[in-house]
C-alpha cells in the first residue's frame, strides 16, 4: 500500500512536469520570429460587447503568406474591436483593416532584435526549469513525509529520489530541445 502511494506521487509528478514543459513550449510560441504564427494572436483578449474573450473564439486566423496573418472575425461588426486589441497588445504590429478582415504583416527581424529575443527565450526556458525543480521539490517533500510516517523505508526513499532525478533530467532535456528549436528559428534568416 505504501509503495503504491509513492508510485502515485511519482506518477502525478511526471504529469505535472509534462504540463510544465507544455507551458514552456506555449511561452516560446508566443515569441515573434518574423514568421506569421497564429498562436501569437489566438489568446489575445478582445472586448466583444463588453466581455473580454480570446480572439480565437470570435475570429478565424489563417496564414496566407509566410510573413502575414489574416484575421477574419465571424461577426463583421467586431473588426474594430479586434483591431483595437491588436494595437493595444505588445506585438508591435500595425493591423491593416479592410472592413471585413485584418491583415498583420510581419517585418523581417533585425539581428539586434533576434539576439534580444534569444535572451527572452533563454529566460523563459529557465523559468520552465525552475517550475520543474519546484515540482520535484514538492514530490520530494511528499516522499520524505511517507518515509517519516514509516510508509516507505530509507532505501525505498533513495530509489524514488533517483527516479525523480531521472524524471527531471528527461523533462529538462525536453525544455532544452524546445529552446534549441526556438533559438534556431529566431536566428535563421
Amino acid at each position: 500500500m505504501s509503495a503504491e502511494l509513492a508510485e502515485l506521487v511519482l506518477e502525478a509528478t511526471d504529469e505535472e512536469m509534462a504540463r510544465s514543459v507544455v507551458h514552456a513550449r506555449h511561452e516560446f510560441a508566443k515569441i515573434r520570429t518574423g514568421r506569421a504564427n497564429p498562436e501569437l494572436v489566438e489568446k489575445l483578449k478582445v472586448d466583444y460587447y463588453g466581455t473580454e474573450v480570446p480572439l480565437q473564439q470570435i475570429a478565424g486566423v489563417t496564414v496566407p503568406e509566410a510573413r502575414q496573418l489574416l484575421i477574419t472575425p465571424y461577426d463583421k461588426s467586431s473588426v474594430g474591436a479586434v483591431e483595437k486589441a491588436i494595437q493595444n497588445s505588445d506585438l508591435g504590429l500595425t493591423p491593416s483593416n479592410d472592413g471585413v478582415s485584418i491583415r498583420l504583416n510581419f517585418p523581417p527581424l533585425t539581428q539586434e532584435r533576434r539576439k534580444e529575443l534569444v535572451r527572452v527565450v533563454h529566460k523563459k526556458a529557465e523559468e520552465g526549469k525552475i517550475a520543474l525543480r519546484n515540482v520535484r521539490r514538492g514530490a520530494r517533500h511528499e516522499l520524505e513525509a511517507l518515509q517519516k510516517d514509516s510508509d516507505i523505508t530509507e532505501d525505498e526513499l533513495q530509489r524514488y529520489e533517483k527516479e525523480l532525478d531521472k524524471m527531471i533530467h528527461k523533462h529538462e532535456a525536453d525544455v532544452n530541445a524546445a529552446l534549441q528549436d526556438k533559438e534556431h528559428e529566431l536566428l535563421e534568416d
